[in-house]
């Protein structure tokens, strides 16, 4: 038995040097886990932004549809989804070859000297927070058992293909000289128009006309985590430290805070009162615009970018409204399927090598070509039909076993109690034992 330990780890101890050759750069190391735990921290805001939002008898229900993500999706990622998104495989779909995280402990991202257990992991609270995006789509009604169903078949068949094109080995939009620095694609465009897609299968809420925001506090503190993480999810896009990680974090700021001003004066030129909760979703919206650029384009543009978000956003989702009379609910086609979109074809007008040299081609503004423009058009085109025509198959798919909408007797009730047997406030519960609360 000693021999044959001896001999296998002669056999192995090659490959191991091999895998290691690059050494482990500590600091470019802690930048990227750090990144990882801000964009972890986007679920959570995310959860409260949109808590803020409903009826107070569905704020747990809201809550809990958000946290499960963290759950659910990290370990589809781990089981395979990282493979299938970052292994070489086809220009649509990688392979099983990082399945359960094999063959990972020892390896390098490239050059970078990070561990690709931390690369794997950054990448990982992208997944998460992503299908999460689209709660606030059917926010009030959906059957929870339902929704988890529809979280991982949607995971699977929208967000790791499309992740792919953009970022895998040999992804096609990447090849065909798509550019998007953060997740304006994959993230949000998916998010957005899968949103759509649900908002219309979903059908309004019953009590729709008498919903107003039943805390504003929640919804300012869930905008100020979405804010702080996205630091993390555009400047850690960057992968090491250095310029353009500081480029990136200073084009996400800066776009958000234009976005907050031109949300809040259209606001007050067109209703007359400039709102907290308006202006935390012009913040949301700017910092969406930003996302497929921000490591791309001047500061000077990015503050384009989120103006030119906000007022997109801003007239086009009451315009939609108006036609379809789409109950999307929490407005996540408005923040993030017109956000992404004009985020990424402004990253194709815009992208400058001044401040990423490593890019292939330029903005149509700067270089004059419309190489990059065309291309990031036609992956906003193609990345949008595919999410909203797979959506709607994952939706209806899933209907066909698990009702996707609750009861009228519990949506009146509230998803808290129907649902989860809980609710976030208890009449009286200051004289009761907090293990009686349930």
């Amino acid at each position: 038995m000693r021999y044959a330990t001896a001999i296998l780890a002669t056999l192995l101890a090659p490959a191991a040097q091999a895998a290691t050759t690059t050494p482990v750069d500590t600091g470019n190391t802690a930048w990227l886990l750090l990144c990882s735990a801000l964009v972890m921290l986007m679920t959570p805001g995310l959860a409260f932004f949109y808590a803020g939002m409903v009826h107070r008898k569905n704020v747990v229900s809201t809550l809990l549809q958000n946290y499960v993500a963290l759950s659910l999706v990290g370990l589809v990622w781990v089981i395979a989804g990282y493979s299938l998104v970052f292994s070489e495989g086809s220009a649509f779909i990688g392979t099983f070859e990082f399945a359960m995280l094999e063959g990972m402990a020892t390896q390098m991202y490239g050059e970078t000297g990070i561990p690709l257990m931390a690369f794997m992991a950054f990448q990982m609270m992208f997944a998460i927070i992503t299908p999460a995006l689209i709660t606030g789509a059917f926010a009030e009604r959906v059957n929870f058992k339902a929704w988890l169903f529809i979280m991982i078949l949607w995971s699977v068949i929208v967000y790791l293909p499309v992740a792919h094109w953009v970022w895998g080995p040999g992804g096609w939009i990447a090849a065909d000289g798509g550019l998007d620095f953060a997740g304006g694609l994959v993230v949000h465009i998916t998010a957005g128009f899968s949103g759509l897609a649900s908002g219309l299968l979903f059908g309004r809420r019953a009590n729709r006309g008498h919903i107003r925001p039943n805390d504003v506090t929640l919804i300012m503190l869930g905008a100020a985590l979405l804010w702080f993480g996205w630091f993390g999810f555009n400047a850690g896009s960057a992968i090491t430290t250095g310029s353009l990680a500081s480029y990136a974090f200073v084009n996400t700021f800066v776009a958000g805070a234009a976005a907050f001003i031109a949300w809040m004066v259209l606001e007050w030129l067109v209703e007359g009162k400039p709102t907290a909760v308006g202006s935390a979703v012009g913040i949301v919206v700017g910092l969406v615009a930003i996302t497929p650029a921000a490591g791309y384009v001047t500061v000077q543009s990015s503050i384009i970018i989120g103006v030119v978000g906000t007022l997109v956003a801003f007239f086009a989702t009451q315009k939609i409204r108006k036609i379809t009379h789409l109950d999307d609910a929490l407005d996540v086609f408005g923040c993030h399927g017109i956000g992404g979109v004009v985020g990424a074809i402004l990253t194709g007008v815009y992208a400058t090598k001044e401040v990423n040299p490593g890019i292939g081609n330029e903005g149509w503004l700067i270089s004059g070509d419309s190489t990059l423009f065309v291309a990031n058009l036609t992956a906003v085109g193609v990345v949008a039909v595919y999410a909203f025509i797979a959506t709607i198959i994952i939706v209806k798919l899933v209907n066909l076993f698990v009702p996707i909408r609750v009861s009228a007797e519990h949506e009146g009730h509230g998803l808290d109690v129907a649902m989860h047997g809980e609710s976030v406030r208890h009449e009286g519960m200051e004289n009761m034992n907090p293990m009686s609360w349930r």
